[in-house]
């Protein structure tokens, strides 16, 4: 009962990881292009990954070569703790 309620929770935290990166994909694609500010999606992309490259850019130097590199470390990051969930539940 308690192993089937914790597979379930890492399952929806795996999915909510995957989500995410994806968002960070897009958001960063979506950067490229220079989009419309006032556009519901740019603004939704914006409101979902600020946050957290500013967290990132807190600590870290992300701007190498006039590039960010927020969106990696916080894709390289995600993918740290999906990992990480997963292998400690299921080994």
């Amino acid at each position: 009962m308690i192993s089937a309620l914790i597979y379930a929770i890492v399952n929806v935290i795996h999915t909510i990881i995957s989500i995410y990166i994806w968002i960070v994909i897009i958001a960063a694609l979506v950067s490229w292009v220079r989009p419309d500010p006032y556009n519901p999606i740019v603004q939704a992309l914006y409101r979902l990954t600020e946050p957290v490259y500013a967290w990132i850019r807190r600590y870290i130097p992300t701007v190498v070569g006039g590039i960010d590199l927020a969106p990696l470390i916080v894709i390289i990051g995600l993918q740290f703790i999906d990992v990480f969930l997963m292998r400690l539940v299921f080994h």
